[in-house]
C-alpha cells in the first residue's frame, strides 16, 4: 500500500456522505430469535464454507479484507471471531488484538500501530479492536483530550477512504448487548476458573460508565458510518445469533465488493 504519511487536510469529501440509516443502539433489536442447535450448527457450517469461497477469491484477487470489531466488554468478540476464522486458511487470515499502545507506539501517530497490521494482497487483517480506541476508551476515559478525539472522526474517515481508494474492503461492526447481560456474563466468568482472566478490575470500572460510553459509540456510527466502511450493529445478546449475524455480514460484504 506504500508508505503511509498522515496528511489530513482535506474536508469530508462529496462521496463520502453518511449513508442512510446509521446505526444507533437503541435501535438493535436484542431480542432477535435465536435457531435451535440444529438449525444453529448447520447455518454455522454453511456461512464458514461461503467464507472460505470468499478468502480464496480474495487471493485470487489480489484484493485486501480488514475487519473490525467493536463491542462492549463480554459481548463475544472473540467467540465471534473464532467462528469466523475456524475453517480459513491461516496463512492469508491475521487476527490482531488490540490492547493499550506501548511505549514506542505513543511516540508515533495513533494510527500509525495500525498502519503496520494492514494486509498484504490476498489477505485478511482482523481487527479485535482497533484505531476507534481513540474516540471510545480514550474519549471515555479522557487518555485523550476532546481537541484530538474529535479530530480523530476526520482522521479515521480519511485513513479509511484511503484503504479503500486503494482496492481494501472494510467492514465494520459493533457487538451489541444489554447492560443486564453483560453483568450476568461478568459474574458467570469469575465464577469459572477457566474464565476467570477474561475479566479484571478494568471492565468493572468500564461498566460504571456505561451512558458514557454509550454515548460515543452513537456518536462514533454517526460520524464515522460512510459508504466505503460502513458500520453494523449486531445483537449478541444471544451469543448463536451474533456469531451467525457477524458471519453473514461479513461474507456479504466480501461477495458485493466492487
Amino acid at each position: 500500500m506504500g508508505v503511509l504519511q498522515f496528511v489530513f487536510i482535506q474536508p469530508r469529501a462529496e462521496e463520502d456522505q453518511m449513508v442512510n440509516e446509521t446505526p444507533h443502539l437503541d435501535n438493535v433489536n436484542l431480542k432477535e430469535e435465536v435457531p435451535g442447535k440444529d438449525a444453529y450448527e448447520a447455518e454455522l457450517k454453511d456461512l464458514q464454507k461461503q467464507m472460505l469461497v470468499e478468502q480464496i477469491r480474495l487471493f485470487h484477487g489480489r484484493r485486501r479484507a480488514i475487519i473490525v470489531f467493536e463491542g462492549w466488554d463480554a459481548a463475544g468478540k472473540g467467540g465471534s471471531i473464532r467462528r469466523l476464522t475456524e475453517r480459513l486458511d491461516p496463512r492469508g487470515c491475521h487476527v490482531h488484538p488490540i490492547g493499550a499502545p506501548t511505549q514506542e507506539e505513543k511516540r508515533h501517530h495513533y494510527l500509525w500501530r495500525f498502519f503496520h497490521k494492514l494486509p498484504e494482497p490476498g489477505c485478511i487483517a482482523i481487527f479485535d479492536r482497533s484505531w476507534y480506541g481513540r474516540v471510545l476508551v480514550e474519549r471515555v476515559e479522557k487518555f485523550a483530550p476532546e481537541k484530538e478525539w474529535t479530530r480523530a472522526y476526520r482522521e479515521i474517515r480519511e485513513f479509511e477512504r484511503w484503504m479503500t481508494d486503494d482496492g481494501a474492503i472494510v467492514a465494520k461492526i459493533f457487538l451489541h448487548i444489554s447492560k443486564q447481560e453483560q453483568l450476568k456474563r461478568f459474574k458467570l466468568r469469575e465464577a469459572d476458573p477457566l474464565k476467570q482472566w477474561k475479566i479484571t478490575g478494568e471492565d468493572w470500572r468500564n461498566r460504571k460508565k456505561w451512558s458514557h460510553y454509550e454515548k460515543a459509540v452513537n456518536d462514533m456510527f454517526r460520524e464515522t458510518h460512510t459508504e466505503n466502511a460502513p458500520w453494523r450493529a449486531i445483537s449478541s445478546e444471544r451469543k448463536w445469533n451474533g456469531r451467525l449475524k457477524v458471519l453473514q455480514t461479513v461474507v456479504q460484504a466480501l461477495k458485493s465488493a466492487k
